[in-house]
């Protein structure tokens, strides 16, 4: 039996952070996102032996179990682990398992998220678990940042499983999607006018999320005006949106980037810094980065005769812009018709 899965990455337009604790709990947190043609991938197929093999090819990293193995947390496919742990109790039959993601981690696109929803989709299948949308993005988010203590939030865990334009809510115990029913000439426009671009770097999140969250919790006053600016600016933006405000939505974008640049020094930095002046001065009418920040993606709203231009001078200075598409489906699972190994 041969089981497959794929996930969309995602882009993060406002709201970013509000999705972190404590801030739902105490405030309630909004994001605005939607889901983009790169995918992460996953494969299992069921082997005739009591082995369990992973295989990353992102990480190039290969490693082998028994079942039954007591799976440790050293550093290597610690992800994947931490999943495995979950969904691997009592069972008897090996498999072996491929990774791969279009994005690396630390991209901003949600891509370890991502993944890890892939692989509770293909596990699910795997175990003929009766999860629904909403708790199979649950359970993704517990294995990651529970089980496996990795600082962030909750919007990537949903956005790679439900897919789409999404308006999603947090609260102490509750997340709702909203999913946006955008008319296909407003989403046509927007993947016209938009423009995606690798600032040359990843980073890792978790000092960013721990140094915002710490100010949060310090009562630091431009946090915690940034974060609520961020949920005014998440509203204002799904609505400019809906109603087909485009230059409204890109001008709006360079509000959230300000608001987001509040909840903590290091979201920043001089490179980043550049790249948004550059790409304001050759045209741009907003933008931001896509994740945490301190590298991976930014995303510019430019109009469209002056978006090459944009990218001009984003690629004199060492980035590299990407095309995309928006994606309208979450996370899906198949199987393949194929003899096992």
């Amino acid at each position: 039996m041969i089981l497959r899965a794929k996930a969309p990455l995602r882009i993060s337009f406002a709201g970013g952070g509000t999705d972190v604790p404590p801030y739902p709990a105490q405030e309630g947190g909004l994001v605005l996102n939607a889901t983009i043609n790169k995918f992460a991938w996953g494969s299992l197929r069921t082997s005739k032996d009591d082995q369990i093999t992973v295989d990353s090819a992102d990480m190039g990293i290969s490693l082998s179990y028994r079942v039954g193995t007591a799976l440790a947390f050293d550093g290597r496919l610690d992800l994947v682990k931490a999943g495995l742990r979950r969904f691997c109790d009592g069972t008897e039959q090996g498999f072996n398992i491929f990774l791969q993601s279009d994005a690396p981690p630390g991209s901003g696109l949600g891509s370890s998220s991502a993944l890890m929803v892939a692989l509770t989709g293909l596990m699910k299948e795997f175990r003929n678990l009766p999860l629904t949308d909403y708790e199979t993005a649950h359970l993704a988010y517990e294995i990651e940042r529970k089980d496996l203590g990795i600082p962030g939030g909750l919007q990537d865990q949903y956005a790679a499983t439900f897919g789409g334009f999404n308006f999603t809510e947090f609260s102490a115990d509750r997340v709702i999607v909203n999913p946006l029913r955008i008319r296909q000439g407003i989403v046509n426009e927007l993947e016209h006018n938009l423009l995606l671009c690798f600032t040359g770097t990843t980073r890792r999140a978790d000092h960013i999320i721990d140094d915002q969250s710490t100010r949060f919790r310090e009562h630091v006053a431009p946090a915690v005006e940034g974060l609520r600016r961020q949920k005014e600016i998440a509203v204002e933006m799904k609505n400019a949106l809906l109603q087909g405000r485009l230059s409204e939505f890109g001008q709006l974008l360079d509000e959230a980037w300000q608001a987001k640049k509040n909840l903590s020094s290091r979201i920043s930095n001089s490179h980043i810094d550049d790249l948004y002046d550059a790409a304001k001065a050759a045209g741009a009418v907003g933008g931001k980065i896509t994740g945490a920040g301190g590298g991976g993606y930014m995303l510019f709203y430019c109009q469209f005769e002056k978006k090459h231009r944009v990218a001009e001078a984003l690629r004199a200075l060492g980035a590299q812009p990407t095309d995309f598409a928006f994606e309208p489906n979450g996370m899906q699972t198949w199987r393949v018709n194929e003899p096992a190994a």
